[in-house]
């Protein structure tokens, strides 16, 4: 099974893909639908989502082994400590391994109804994502991803505390890590820098949504946990009413942070995709990003 990191070395810049796990047959076939229009463009990895206290763990382990049997893709599993014992963490990377998922991105997780909750370890569970990352790294030969935040994380004091806590997940055994969202290519690029500053080289990739409609917006500033700036809001909230002009500007601003990302010697943009794949296609077109016998 071929590692994430393996799949990054390359010379020219690469792109990689997120899903979440189906909640229902239609869900599936969405799901699907979009695996196999994505998989011709060799994305460099592919990643499903894991549900707070394993809510949907079950969905996420039939459709990574499935990824991981029936397509060209390299998988990565999420997985959270939340609502986990150690015991009942170790049966889950077993069944990673036991479907041929060798790359696992390791997350304390959120407190499960609200990610701004008070965090409770299970009594014979985890507290952080370094113990985790530790887990994983004893229990095989796995390729393992952690998640950084641009912004510091809701919990973190500031950002030399977070950046502190990030470098010790590396090195925990982290190979490399997925910055949550963000706007500025500025705001990634000084994460990149607090990392590689505290004497740590580990690998650092930005994830980027594309912005289609003013839903999509909103779920970036809720999950980057930070303000957007002014100019972002003048161009898209006026075109708010339009959805195709709201669409054609989204896609611009984000091929604009994308090309100054890729210009910043970035080996990868990890795509959140909603389980759909137009808008991620148009966008890794539009940056050259895509195979030529594709």
């Amino acid at each position: 099974m071929t590692s994430v990191i393996e799949r990054l070395r390359g010379e020219s810049p690469a792109f990689s893909i997120e899903f979440f796990p189906p909640r229902d047959a239609a869900d599936e076939a969405v799901l699907w639908r979009s695996i196999r229009e994505l998989e011709p463009l060799d994305p460099a990895y592919m990643s499903i989502t894991y549900g707070a206290g394993g809510s949907s763990r079950d969905g996420t382990i039939r459709s990574i082994a499935r990824v991981a049997t029936e397509t060209t893709l390299v998988p990565m599993a999420h997985l959270t400590a939340v609502d986990h014992s150690v015991a009942e963490l170790r049966n889950v990377i077993g069944w990673y391994a036991a479907v041929g998922v060798r790359n696992i991105l390791a997350l304390r997780g959120d407190p499960p109804g609200d990610p701004y909750g008070e965090w409770v370890p299970h009594p014979q569970g985890l507290s952080y994502a370094e113990e985790l990352v530790a887990l994983v790294r004893s229990l095989g030969d796995f390729c393992v991803g952690v998640s950084a935040f641009p912004y510091g994380h809701p919990r973190s004091l500031d950002l030399d505390t977070d950046t502190k806590y990030l470098v010790r997940k590396f090195r925990a055994g982290a190979d490399f890590g997925i910055a949550q969202l963000f706007f500025e290519a500025e705001d990634f690029l000084r994460l990149r820098d607090r990392v590689a500053a505290a004497g740590c080289d580990a690998l650092v990739i930005p994830g980027v949504m594309p912005l289609t409609t003013p839903r999509t917006l909103h779920t970036t500033i809720r999950l980057s946990g930070a303000p957007a700036p002014q100019r972002l809001l003048d161009r898209l909230e006026p075109l708010a009413d339009d959805p195709k002009a709201f669409r054609a500007e989204g896609l611009d601003v984000v091929t604009e942070l994308c090309e100054r990302l890729i210009a910043e010697g970035v080996p990868d943009l990890h795509f959140y995709t909603f389980n759909r794949s137009k808008a991620t296609r148009e966008v890794v077109h539009r940056l050259g990003l895509v195979p030529a016998r594709a």
